[in-house]
């Protein structure tokens, strides 16, 4: 006679979804490989959507485009699998942008003036703690800050080369037109302004604003994260500040005692 605590038997949907929770938050071995991969598959997502200018009159662009699209779909439908809460996870900025990159996927005809903001996929990818889980199991944990702000430098470039490229230089096309607008974003952030490359018309003059001052901004967080002294992560017991000396034993905020792990050990 079963006991009337025993639990029924879980179905294979729910054993599968268990599964699916194991590999996508676990830390097993075969857990970090399956984040492994599915950070690569994004990374080379991220570089078709870098190179989508150049690819766009190509005679295999759409089936390469829908299968992108297929990969997106499925891998949504695992995160969202692998969620204990569906509703929660779709409300969340990144699923929100992935979504927005899938309808461009599965619509480029008429989403065409839109594909430029799929390389904002790589900015989802950054916040995506599976990253820095890994990231942070390596000695290059210290580094995480500075990737963190590379990411977001070159999300940045990427995405006002893709808006520079289809407003301003679509109608010439070709690799030369897309190096063209990639110089101008560069020369622009950097506030190097050569001025050989230059937008034309008012619209010209406030994206040229726009890029400047953001690019500003962002190259000011890389210098912070480059030149910062460096600090552990580490949330205090008491009070839950984060970051700590590498040798600190107490607090610096609340003075509670420390136990912060020795990777070398």
């Amino acid at each position: 006679m079963d006991s009337p605590d025993s639990s029924p038997p879980k179905s294979r949907f729910e054993t599968f979804r268990d599964r699916l929770r194991q590999l996508y938050h676990g830390r097993s071995p075969a857990a970090l490989r399956f984040q492994a991969v599915t950070t690569v598959v994004d990374l080379l997502i991220i570089a078709f959507f870098i190179v989508t200018p150049l690819l766009r009159e190509k005679s295999a662009f759409l089936w390469i485009d829908y299968s992108v699209a297929i990969i997106m779909i499925a891998e949504i439908g695992a995160r969202l699998l692998a969620s204990t809460n569906m509703l929660r996870l779709l409300r969340q900025p990144t699923m929100l942008l992935d979504l927005f990159i899938l309808s461009t996927l599965l619509m480029p005809q008429w989403l065409e003036n839109f594909g430029f903001l799929r390389i904002l996929r790589l900015w989802s990818l950054s916040h995506k703690g599976i990253v820095w889980a890994q990231f942070r199991t390596t000695r290059f944990r210290e580094w995480e800050n500075v990737v963190r702000a590379l990411s977001n430098i070159a999300t940045f470039l990427f995405v006002v080369t893709g808006f520079v490229y289809t407003f301003f230089f679509q109608q010439e096309g070709g690799l030369e037109s897309y190096v063209q607008a990639l110089y101008f974003t560069v020369a622009t952030v950097t506030t190097t302004g050569f001025g050989d490359v230059t937008l034309p018309g008012i619209a010209g003059k406030l994206t040229s604003i726009v890029v400047m001052i953001v690019g500003i901004t962002l190259f000011v967080r890389l210098a912070q994260a480059l030149f910062r002294p460096n600090k552990v992560l580490f949330p205090c017991p008491e009070c839950a500040l984060q970051r700590h000396e590498p040798d600190a034993v107490y607090c610096k905020a609340c003075g509670h005692k420390l136990k912060i792990p020795d990777d070398e050990a």
